[in-house]
Formats: C-alpha cells, structure tokens, sequence
C-alpha cells in the first residue's frame, strides 16, 4: 500500500467513520483488507480503492470494507462492575416511579454480548419485580457484527466463567458433541432489537428516549473532538437522569456535557 493510497482510505476512514488512522496504523490497514483485495483478485490497492469507491463499489463492497475496519472485540460482562451498578443502583431508581417499560441503548454492540448481558441482568432483576418489563436497541456500524449477534452463537469458552444458573438460564449447548458452541436462548434474544447505525451521522433517531445508554470502549477510537459531538447526540437520547456508561478507559473530563459522575465512568444525566 503505497502512501497515497493510505492516504485515500484513512481519510475516509476518519471522515465517515471517525476512527483515528494516523500513519502508525498502515499496516494495520493493509492487512485488514488484504482479504478483500485478495478476494476481488486484484493486484494492487490503487485497484480496490478505484472499484470500493464506484458506484457498483460502494453498493457491494464498501460495507465489508467497514466491516473489516472496525473493531470488533468485546465479551459478556466485560467491566463487571459496570453491571452491579446496573443492578443494584440504577435500576432501583428508575423503576421506582416508572410505568412504561424501561429503554436500554447498546451503542457499538459489537457481536451482541454486551446487549446480551445487559438483557441477563434484567431478566434477574425481573425475577424479583415480576412487572418489570424493558426494551433493548442495540447498534452497530458493522453488518457482520449484527448478523453474528442477531444469530446469539458463540464459543462455549466465552461464558465459562459465567455461573451455572446464568448457563442454564440463557444459553443452550450445540447438540453436535463436535463443536463447543452455545447459543443465547431464544427468548432471551427475542428482548433485544439490533439495528445498523453510524454513530458519525448528524443526529439519532431518538429524542429523550432512552433511560441507559451503554457506549463502553467505542468512542475511545475517535478523535477528541469527535467524541464530545458524539457523546452530545447521545446525552439527547436520554431522559433527565437517565444513565450513561463508558468504558474505563474512556473520560468526559473537557467537555461540555449535562452528566454528573456517579460511580466510575458511570453518569447520570441532568
């Protein structure tokens, strides 16, 4: 990959998607989409940049060029404490006076294990409010990300440290002894709505609508400036003192937005 190619693909990259590539990340690049040139059979990127970027480009292959950029790494009840708070303190505050079902956003849910755990704590918390009722969305800029978590099938590995009520509860086993795979159950996957959004586009389709929106580890790929547009569009989702979480390597510190810290990289909004 030649400089001035990377140079096409990172600024566009960093314009629609507004994921930083600084010159740092050429081979990582490069080697992303070496599958898709490889696939096209074509001999060079210049060659992939011109037919990715036609009109007949950009209805077949720009949305798995997205989809082979980003990041796409995430697992159950990562940042476990995020999902104590949950059930211990938000939800008890919301559902106090709450008549309607309660609103979860999963912004950048990845393959659904996030929204998928967040479903599993409110089926928990469901199980000692029995009206309780919720709704989850759950987005993603990937295709193939929401179609592997609309599918609910991952390696058994990945909920093994899970405890076995949760196993038995939420997750069948394959019925072929050969693959070590589970499937989030049915009803379980029924709970959560999974829709494609790029959360660069200039406003969501939700206005004061959701009481948590969950966006851990995603905004942490843009640029600072970036992530404050993007977290304003998000505190405007939310109801007054609905619940953000990021993720612990994420901070609002700078910016001009109507939170207040309550527990660690967990905000209520004013």
């Amino acid at each position: 990959m030649t400089k001035e190619e990377f140079r096409i693909l990172s600024s566009f990259v960093e314009k629609e998607l507004g994921i930083r590539m600084p010159p740092a990340k050429k081979i990582m690049l490069e080697s992303r989409l070496y599958k898709r040139l490889r696939l096209h059979q074509f001999t060079s990127y210049g060659e992939y940049i011109d037919f990715v970027f036609s009109e007949e480009g950009k209805q077949k292959e720009l949305p798995h060029m997205i989809d082979a950029v980003t990041t796409n790494k995430t697992d159950f009840f990562r940042e476990a404490d995020h999902f104590d708070v949950l059930l211990q303190n938000c939800l008890p505050e919301l559902c106090e006076n709450l008549r309607r079902p309660l609103r979860v956003w999963s912004a950048g849910c990845a393959t659904g294990e996030e929204p998928y755990t967040i479903a599993i704590v409110m089926e928990e918390y469901r199980r000692s409010s029995p009206a309780f009722s919720y709704e989850i969305v759950a987005s993603d800029i990937s295709n193939r990300a929401i179609e592997q978590a609309i599918e609910g099938i991952y390696e058994a590995e990945r909920i093994d440290f899970l405890p076995y009520e949760y196993k038995k509860r939420y997750f069948l086993k394959s019925k072929d002894p050969s693959q070590a795979l589970v499937r989030v159950k049915k009803e379980l996957r029924e709970k959560v709505r999974f829709e494609r959004l790029n959360l660069m586009e200039q406003r969501y389709p939700w206005k004061a609508y959701f009481d948590i929106v969950f966006c851990r580890n995603v905004i942490i790929y843009f640029e600072r400036k970036v992530q404050e547009d993007i977290l304003k569009k998000i505190c405007e989702t939310l109801v007054p003192g609905g619940f953000l979480f990021l993720g612990h390597s994420e901070t609002i510190t700078g910016f001009d937005l109507p939170l207040v810290a309550l527990f660690p990289t967990v905000y209520q909004k004013r």
